[in-house]
């Protein structure tokens, strides 16, 4: 007679370790308590860990180290802590954190035109418009002064400069979309004109100038390529 414990395929049933028994017996296991507010030396130790991992601004750390403070209240409301003395707790935070900004910055892990001026090498290299730039920039909180000054000494003033960088940013982008100088060799003419006027209701959506993109457009491929090289290694 077959044992009704033993599985189908007449193998001996598992038995569970005395460890994982005692674990089953206790139930599930709970999180630890919240503790109390995260002080000033435990929210600088969060912003190390951010630093050390992402660059920021000066609004990104301020929101990273509000979540620090929004999670530990969920958790200690949850708890049953009344919302109000939660609100109060993540309100005396603000001096905390202001003073760890300032800490950040002193250390130079926090600088909003260090940062600008990185980002905006990149997304321009990657084929971003100077508008579409500087749009980031203030998205992420950066001030509208350090960002006019950081795109102007990083990709040139409003003049030649500037529109050469931005030529090489729209060729960039073209390339992507395999349009203009960077059709396949296969394509008809249609398909071509098609992936040509796709990308110029895309590049007019990304910020670029429509003086911009019938140039990258209509440009020859190996003056596209050099144009790129020059951006990128500049």
């Amino acid at each position: 007679m077959t044992d009704p414990d033993t599985p189908p395929d007449g193998t001996s049933p598992r038995r569970k370790s005395p460890r994982h028994a005692r674990r089953d017996a206790r139930g599930p296991r709970r999180p630890p308590p919240a503790g109390p507010a995260p002080d000033r030396a435990a929210l600088r130790a969060a912003a190390l860990a951010h630093v050390a991992r992402f660059a920021t601004t000066i609004a990104g750390m301020e929101r990273m180290l509000g979540r620090v403070m929004q999670r530990w209240g969920r958790r200690v409301e949850a708890e049953g802590m009344e919302p109000s003395a939660v609100a109060a707790h993540i309100a005396a935070a603000a001096p905390d954190i202001a003073a760890v900004i300032a800490d950040m910055r002193a250390l130079g892990a926090v600088d909003d035109a260090r940062f600008s001026e990185s980002r905006a090498r990149s997304l321009t290299r990657a084929g971003r418009s100077r508008r579409a730039v500087g749009a980031h920039l203030q998205a992420r909180g950066v001030d509208g002064a350090v960002v006019a000054q950081v795109m102007e000494e990083t990709l040139g003033a409003r003049g030649e400069d500037a529109h050469e960088t931005e030529l090489a940013a729209a060729l960039v982008f073209v390339r992507k979309r395999r349009a203009g100088p960077f059709a396949r060799p296969d394509a008809t003419a249609e398909e071509a004109a098609t992936r040509d006027r796709r990308a110029m209701e895309a590049m007019a959506r990304s910020g670029f100038s429509r003086d911009i993109a019938m140039r990258a457009l209509e440009m020859d491929t190996q003056e596209a390529e050099e144009r790129i090289w020059r951006m990128k290694s500049a």
